[in-house]
């Protein structure tokens, strides 16, 4: 991860930097960033406080805490401590198994009633990323999706994971 830390009418020292880049290191174990990512860290001052703005985008969402306080160095933890209940909350939505019933809705949708101009809807491209399945899985659930394409590691093969209408998850694997 990359880290744009920016100070507005305020200098942003070494020791600042040095502590903004070790508090976020913490997020590369957490969630899917490669080094590409860019971590947008905006240092403010006000008469009576500081305020830190942390801006991450990530391929599953974008993370953004900003704190306002009497110490930078609180504020700073105040916003990790924000940045780590957004991640927490992920977590808990990735855990709900039931999330969502749209699935069967789809299913039980009878489609003889469809109209011939009704059948194509949009078309899409995608460049199926390099993962295990664990992590397709998570990456669907996040995105709130009922399936997922990708390239699985162990097969170096194109495969899908969908979610079934019981709430487990399925594998389509590709020859």
């Amino acid at each position: 991860m990359r880290f744009e830390i920016v100070g507005r009418h305020v200098t942003v020292t070494d020791a600042m930097r040095a502590r903004i880049e070790k508090k976020l290191s913490f997020l590369e174990k957490y969630l899917l960033i490669d080094s590409n990512t860019i971590a947008r860290v905006v240092c403010k001052v006000y008469p009576n406080t500081q305020k830190v703005e942390i801006t991450i985008p990530t391929k599953v969402g974008q993370l953004r805490a900003e704190v306002e306080h009497e110490d930078f160095y609180a504020a700073l933890d105040l916003a990790i401590d924000k940045l780590e209940d957004q991640i927490r909350r992920q977590k808990t939505r990735l855990s709900r198994r039931h999330k969502d019933k749209l699935a069967k809705a789809f299913v039980e949708q009878d489609t003889s009633k469809l109209k011939k101009e009704d059948v194509l809807v949009r078309t899409k491209t995608i460049d199926p990323e390099e993962m295990d399945v664990e992590e397709a899985i998570m990456r669907m659930e996040m995105l709130g999706h009922s399936f997922f394409i990708y390239n699985d590691v162990e097969t170096e093969a194109i495969a899908v994971v969908y979610k079934r209408n019981d709430g487990r998850y399925g594998l389509i694997e590709t020859e």
